[in-house]
């Protein structure tokens, strides 16, 4: 009998874990109060109640619309060239290749606008705690980015097994988002992504822009380039570049896909500008007026010229054009 006609039931984990999660955001409120070191970041009332209700909000869109994904996905199973089956070693593999996917999706969603509109809401706190882990999309489904998963379905992984490792990655990214727990053994942050490496992530400090897009395994920034350590004379600072000043979650959750359609259907573009403003990286202008990450980069390397060159930093504060073919007059 073929493997794929007898799936098993797995568990939705995400759901499972949502007590621990709880416990876990209490806990973690409990020692900060008790500690209250100067560096922690800290609970703010308004702030955790709009992360609770972007993670609501995330689950209800998945029940709405999470089925369109899994339905193309289910169609592309039919045209798989392999079937690996649910045997423990596939689970394995199946994690390992869905976390690279993850770190390409990720990487993607900061350097494309498109999908920066949706992600950039889970980046929108000003803290960083385990409460901030849960300020997840309502419209994830709607980038289309769903569509990496389909080279994992046509290798051979059943959509059902890559949904469950899926599930997995997610409940392990809920506890790197705190700053109760500072580096840990060299060998676990060598492998794993840590509290320390995903402060990082979550930093507007020039140095850590653009950086650290694991979900599980640290390796792939390791491997690709963008990893930056995390720094104590550099203390990472949270939000977005510029602020929103909310904690309407509506607002959270809308606020740049207003902002980019207002951009790319504004009056007198060419029709390269408008897709510029659709999916260039967030900052980009069709006339160089506003800046992205490379921008403050180099900025900041002409104030601090002894920082050039650092992990995370250009070797020289001259700005770079992301693509002159998009300039005004084309």
């Amino acid at each position: 009998m073929n493997l794929s006609e007898l799936i098993p039931d797995y568990p939705d984990v995400t759901q499972i874990a949502i007590p621990f999660f709880i416990i876990a955001i209490l806990a973690e409120l409990l020692y900060l109060k008790l500690s209250r070191a100067e560096k922690k970041a800290g609970f703010e009332t308004r702030d955790t109640l709009t992360s609770l209700l972007m993670g609501t909000g995330n689950v209800v869109s998945g029940l709405l619309v999470g089925f369109v994904a899994f339905a193309v996905l289910m169609w592309a199973w039919q045209y798989r060239i392999y079937d690996f089956g649910f045997s423990w070693w596939a689970v394995l593999l199946c994690f390992l290749l869905d976390d690279l996917r993850y770190y390409w999706y990720h990487r993607i969603a900061h350097r494309s606008r498109w999908v920066w509109a949706e992600h950039v809401n889970h980046h929108t706190s000003q803290h960083y705690n385990l409460s901030t882990a849960l300020r997840q999309s309502w419209t994830g489904t709607f980038t289309g980015m769903f569509i990496l998963r389909v080279p994992l379905v046509l290798i051979g992984f059943h959509p059902v097994l890559i949904a469950f490792v899926g599930g997995l990655n997610l409940v392990y990214q809920f506890w790197i988002h705190t700053e109760a727990i500072g580096k840990m053994w060299k060998p676990i942050e060598l492998i794993f992504n840590t509290p320390s490496h995903h402060r990082v992530h979550h930093a507007t400090n020039p140095r850590y822009l653009d950086a650290n897009y694991a979900g599980t395994l640290i390796i792939w920034d390791r491997m690709f380039g963008s990893f930056v350590e995390e720094l104590q004379e550099d203390v990472p600072r949270y939000g977005i570049v510029r602020n929103i000043g909310t904690f309407n979650p509506v607002k959270v959750a809308f606020h740049e896909w207003v902002a980019m359609f207002k951009d790319a259907f504004s009056s007198g573009l060419t029709l390269r500008q408008r897709l510029g403003y659709l999916f260039m990286p967030p900052g980009w202008s069709h006339d160089g007026s506003r800046k992205g990450s490379e921008a403050l980069k180099a900025d900041y390397v002409r104030l601090h010229p002894d920082e050039a060159g650092k992990p995370g930093l250009p070797r020289s504060g001259r700005p770079t054009v992301a693509n002159p073919a998009l300039a005004p007059g084309e």
